[in-house]
Formats: C-alpha cells, sequence, structure tokens
C-alpha cells in the first residue's frame, strides 16, 4: 500500500513569504544557499531546488548568484523591515527619475 505524499498547511506573511518546513528542506537538501524555481501549473505551484552547476549547463545562474554574494553578505545582518525600507526607497528613486 503506498502511502500518502507528505503534506503541511502553512500561512504565507504579509509580503507573500512562506516557511517551508525543516522535514521537507532536510529532505531536498534546501540551506540558505539554494535557489529555488517556482512554476505555477494551473492552480498550483510547484518549487523545485534549482542546481547551479556548470555541467548542468547553469553556468549563467552560478555567475549570477556570485554576482550578488556582496548584496547577501550585506542583507545578512540587517532586519526585515530594514530591507523592504531600503527597496522602497530604491524604487521611489527610480520612480522620480522617469518623472
Amino acid at each position: 500500500m503506498t502511502q500518502p505524499a507528505p503534506s503541511r498547511v502553512v500561512r504565507p506573511l504579509r509580503r507573500g513569504q512562506l516557511t517551508i518546513p525543516v522535514e521537507f528542506r532536510r529532505h531536498l537538501g534546501i540551506d540558505e544557499n539554494t535557489l529555488l524555481q517556482l512554476t505555477l501549473r494551473e492552480d498550483r505551484i510547484e518549487i523545485t531546488p534549482v542546481i547551479a552547476s556548470p555541467a548542468k549547463g547553469s553556468a549563467w545562474l552560478r555567475e549570477l548568484y556570485d554576482l550578488f554574494a556582496p548584496v547577501r553578505q550585506d542583507a545578512e545582518n540587517l532586519a526585515e523591515a530594514e530591507v523592504d525600507a531600503l527597496m522602497n526607497d530604491a524604487i521611489e528613486e527610480v520612480r522620480a527619475e522617469r518623472r
């Protein structure tokens, strides 16, 4: 007899962020350095860990990930509200330049 697939109900946070249950992350090998691909399939969201490996034809993905390393390091010491405020300021600056 086949066991049902593991399933959990989670609530999105204010900005749409989700917490992936720890047992799912462990099973899939997802950590803070893992990139995730989200695919919309009709009325479902499919989340797949992305392996950034030149051998898999995704050297550009690793290069992009490495390019943003300083940004990730700077953001590690910021609270979510601080990151949100910085992003909002940057968006407003770009909008002001376009006016």
